[in-house]
């Protein structure tokens, strides 16, 4: 391991995920240990652990999160995924692939050195927007036993077009990339949610904004076609047999500038997110984060300060 670029306490470990024909794959795993002066169990040691999966265009930056399962006494893990963030290498098509269920390799050897390596039996599974996606369904497919809880920040759960576009869109893409897979459906196009959060525009974050663009990317007909195909296997219903937490914003709305103050998710369609919400498994609890934008914890001070005090309180019921 080394130090991570957050600094210490966090280090970071690299995943060899073999080659594809961009080249080789890796994986890499952040790591925040418990605070030892937190909140941990009777024989002093974590009360489990955290693997966060980050959203799309994104990779783990959030500090603050991280240092706040610290300090309920969980050792937090991060994972940046293939051809995203610290994963990315010269040469690869950022964020792409054609199938969700890729992810699995990387999701496991994470899981594996957690569980097996560092020896935790109790793991929560965190995951913002297209990595809300891709959480349900590995825990749906693998149902590991260390898995005690999921939790969902603004997870994507269906496209935010009306019913009629989605099914003309879907069944176009799925078309399209069964015979030219890299075809853009959707060019590039400037992204002021992302800005709005950054200092340079007025907001409170910094991120690397190679990693983390301005610009949102081309849109592929294979990776399009590969989300639809995951969010219409969610919406036949899954198995998941830990308590769910779906965290969403009150109201979506859309951006116009970048320094435009919003207090919704401009991203995702959240009546969405509150409708499939409940086939995820068997006990769902859903909350809505009042002033809440897309990542929730990347919300105001004060919105923020509730969704960490609304989750506290939802860990220590079904965690704790």
């Amino acid at each position: 391991m080394t130090e991570d670029i957050l600094g210490s306490p966090y280090t970071r470990e690299t995943l060899d995920l073999g080659a594809d024909a961009e080249g080789a794959l890796t994986a890499t795993l952040v790591r925040r240990p418990a605070e030892n002066t937190s909140a941990p169990t009777a024989d002093g040691k974590p009360r489990g652990a955290v693997l966060y999966l980050h959203g799309f265009v994104d990779y783990f930056f959030q500090r603050e999160l991280g240092d706040w399962w610290a300090a309920q006494g969980y050792d937090f893990y991060a994972l940046d995924l293939r051809k995203y963030g610290r994963s990315h290498t010269d040469g690869q098509t950022f964020y792409y692939t054609e199938d969700l269920a890729d992810y699995d390799l990387e999701i496991n050897r994470a899981w594996q050195l957690i569980t097996g390596r560092d020896g935790h039996r109790k793991v929560v599974l965190m995951a913002h927007s297209t990595g809300g996606l891709i959480a349900p369904l590995w825990a749906h497919r693998t149902q590991p036993a260390e898995l005690t809880a999921l939790v969902l920040n603004s997870p994507w759960l269906d496209h935010f077009d009306p019913p009629l576009v989605r099914v003309a869109l879907t069944a176009g893409v799925s078309a399209l990339a069964r015979v030219k897979p890299r075809a853009i459906v959707q060019p590039p196009k400037n992204d002021p949610a992302a800005e709005s959060l950054h200092q340079k525009f007025g907001g409170e974050w910094s991120f690397d904004e190679t990693w983390k663009t301005f610009d949102f990317p081309p849109i592929y007909a294979g990776w399009l076609a590969a989300v639809r195909r995951a969010q219409r296997q969610l919406h036949r219903g899954l198995d998941v047999r830990v308590p769910v937490l779906v965290m969403s914003s009150a109201r979506s709305g859309r951006m116009k500038t970048r320094t435009q103050k919003h207090d919704f998710d401009a991203v995702l369609n959240v009546q969405h997110i509150r409708r499939w919400a409940p086939v995820l498994g068997r006990q769902v609890t859903s909350l809505v984060i009042e002033g809440a934008v897309h990542d929730i914890f990347l919300s105001p001070p004060a919105v923020r300060s509730d969704a960490y005090s609304q989750l506290g309180h939802w860990v220590r019921r079904y965690l704790h």
